[in-house]
């Protein structure tokens, strides 16, 4: 299967780049091909024999992703497989995309694979990056019913299927919105603690505009994807879950604004999955309410 490779940058990680674009390099098995789109600013030097793609303004996380499968042909059609990494994340080791190919082609129902995220210096996984509720032993593989935006694979079949990422939602929860539709098409997701992506410890709240963002994409991913019944339920528990967290007041301002924003705009089209994604979701372990 042919494996590629999406790179989306603001171009002030140059090292870290660098040595992502080397770890990608040393992939065993064919090459992997490789697209850097500098999203809204100019892309640092690569190695040759790696594509870039310069926009002129920040079309934001999905976009930028969205730009750079679309360098692979209309839905990223002539590479089998994409994998979606950050700037300045490391392959941590030289069988990933021979793991990935592997996987794939043993199960047809597979659409996407979650990486695991470790430290590069403790080894230690957060658990808010393990895509499901029981996160407590990042070492254990599962089906999973979301992904790691910045650390994973994905077959170009589900692109052809659903659409790609959500243009509009800019940065957070673009991952679920297409993670829900790839459910809803048939595909399932891993996630795979076989396969790493070393990145350091972060906390998402260093984005200027991660409260207003989590909240409003949180309102535009229920008015996009759930049955009727649920939006009020799904939301209603993400409101109680916000304020039990006790964030700071201007972090709970600028919550309410996103919340308010997620009803007061256009959320792109409405497709609400059908009742057997919700009862798939629910077997999986992780109910579209929460």
């Amino acid at each position: 299967m042919k494996v590629g490779a999406v790179v989306i940058t603001m171009g002030n990680r140059p090292e870290e780049l660098r040595a992502l674009l080397d770890s990608v390099a040393r992939q065993d098995g064919d090459p992997v091909e490789v697209v850097v789109v500098g999203n809204g600013s100019p892309v640092p030097d690569v190695p040759e024999g790696v594509r870039t793609v310069e926009l002129p303004e920040n079309l934001g996380i999905p976009g930028g992703r969205n730009v750079g499968i679309e360098a692979f042909g209309p839905g990223g059609r002539d590479v089998d497989i994409l994998l979606f990494l950050d700037d300045d994340g490391l392959l941590a080791r030289t069988d990933t995309a021979e793991l990935c190919r592997r996987a794939f082609a043993e199960d047809p129902e597979l659409g996407i694979i979650s990486f695991r995220i470790a430290d590069p210096e403790t080894g230690v996984t957060q658990r808010r990056h393990v895509p499901r509720l029981r996160a407590s032993d990042p070492m254990r593989s599962s089906r999973v019913t979301t992904f790691l935006g910045g650390a994973n694979a994905v077959r170009t079949r589900v692109f052809a299927d659903v659409g790609g990422l959500p243009d509009e939602f800019f940065y957070a929860h673009e991952e679920t919105d297409l993670a829900w539709r790839a459910l809803d098409a048939g595909w399932m997701i891993d996630y795979r603690s076989d396969m790493v992506l070393h990145h350091p410890t972060t906390a998402p709240s260093r984005h200027a505009v991660y409260h207003r963002m989590v909240a409003r994409n949180r309102v535009w991913l229920a008015r996009r994807n759930l049955p009727l019944a649920l939006v009020p339920v799904y939301l209603g528990v993400w409101m109680l879950l916000t304020l039990l967290r006790r964030p700071s007041l201007p972090a709970l301002k600028a919550w309410f604004g996103g919340f308010r924003e997620g009803w007061a705009t256009p959320c792109g089209p409405r497709r609400p999955m059908k009742w057997r994604t919700v009862w798939r979701l629910t077997r999986l372990g992780r109910p579209p309410v929460i």
